[in-house]
């Protein structure tokens, strides 16, 4: 098994641990987006689900940059998230300071460049013809996702879609607008605990986000508890690194 294999496997297990007992679509989410970080030749990565209401929301990111760009990706209906999404077929962008770019989605290609970004792969969140969302996936490099890399990448979105739509199945539109609800607190409330955890230790947001990931893990809690607790202050900094 080659070292990309592995880490394939190993991104599999977690997310197949998340879908078993007690299953939290939020935890769901934020695997999601981390786990295309850790495996794929990408920078960030963030996801776009529809509400009750068939709209589009930011349910998760890898980063707070990640998330101002995603909404103004929505506030503007334009980019290759939004693209995706409408056309259940994988986007991407080429070069988003080309004029191509540029001219296809303008003001979401400028608040990409602005935070960093050079590039961006969409991925549709379907299941046969339905599609609940995009994945997208931003790049620091101006290169498009390889073919193998997109493959690994609409496997890991379509895992995450089956277990979506499985849990959609058993809800009410109250309970998902409810769901999607927490989902954007939580996305909140964790990049208050990544701050906090990030200042407190010296590390940085990456890293702090890491150390909250593991207290979930290893303590079978959910991300918005552990987040909780540390902005609460009931959960340290100190308290959280100190077992690595």
């Amino acid at each position: 098994m080659t070292f990309r294999e592995g880490r394939l496997v190993r991104v599999l297990v977690s997310m197949a641990d998340t879908l078993v007992s007690d299953f939290d679509p939020v935890d769901l989410f934020f695997e999601l987006v981390v786990s295309c970080t850790d495996l794929l030749d990408v920078a960030q990565a963030g996801l776009l689900l529809t509400d009750g209401n068939g709209e589009l929301r930011v349910v998760a990111a890898s980063s707070e940059a990640t998330g101002v760009v995603e909404l103004l990706e929505l506030e503007n209906q334009g980019g290759p998230g939004t693209e995706a999404f409408r056309t259940g077929r994988p986007v991407r962008s080429g070069a988003l300071a080309g004029s191509q770019a540029r001219h296809r989605w303008t003001e979401f290609g400028e608040a990409a460049l602005s935070a960093g970004f050079r590039a961006v792969t969409a991925v549709p969140m379907r299941l046969r013809g339905q599609v609940l969302g995009a994945l997208d996936l931003f790049s620091t490099e101006t290169v498009d996702l390889t073919d193998d890399d997109l493959t690994v990448a609409q496997a890991l979105a379509d895992l995450a879609t089956i277990a979506i739509l499985q849990d959609r199945a058993t809800i009410d539109d109250r309970t998902l607008i409810s769901q999607l609800r927490t989902a954007l607190e939580t996305r909140v409330l964790i990049e208050q605990a990544k701050g906090i955890v990030a200042q407190g230790a010296g590390l940085t947001m990456d890293e702090a986000f890491g150390h909250i990931r593991n207290q979930a893990r290893n303590n079978n809690e959910r991300l918005r508890d552990i987040s909780a607790a540390i902005v609460s202050g009931a959960l340290t900094p100190l308290h959280l690194t100190s077992g690595d």
